[in-house]
């Protein structure tokens, strides 16, 4: 299979949008993708594109061959410093130290709240034996 990095447009007309997709390079550019690895705003300024670098990284390593304008986007992408490259994703380190934040805020409050109730001992009630003789001697009849 021919895997290609190439530009998928997704505006409307008159504002072009697009997005980096990898897809196989028999299909039409508008078909069916497999991954989306970044954004292109030709219209922007300043910063107008993002591309995720680790992926571009693993697809070029398994053949992925990059179109001409993706190629100048990921080159342009290496130039520039890490933050300026991926605006508006979010680092898995933030995701990761917010989750810690979440569970630690959590325990807390499930804490406080298990001080504050007062512990109830529940005592189980022996269950009732059924007297097996009668049980026995009923199917016997029937």
């Amino acid at each position: 299979m021919a895997v290609k990095m190439r530009l998928r447009r997704m505006g409307s007309r008159n504002a072009p949008f697009y997005r980096v997709v990898v897809q196989d390079g028999r299909r039409a550019p508008t078909g069916r993708f497999i991954e989306t690895i970044g954004w292109y705003d030709p219209k922007q300024e300043g910063t107008n594109f993002s591309i995720n670098l680790d992926r571009v990284e693993y697809w070029t390593s398994s053949g992925a061959q990059p179109s001409d304008t993706v190629a100048s986007l990921i080159k342009k992408a290496r130039s520039l410093p890490v933050e300026e490259a991926v605006t508006g994703a979010v680092s898995a380190e933030e995701i990761s130290e917010e989750a810690v934040e979440a569970e630690t805020a959590a325990d807390v409050a499930e804490e406080a709240a298990a001080e504050e109730a007062p512990v109830e001992a529940v005592e189980e009630a022996p269950a009732e034996e059924a007297p097996v003789e009668e049980a026995g001697e009923e199917s016997k009849e029937a």
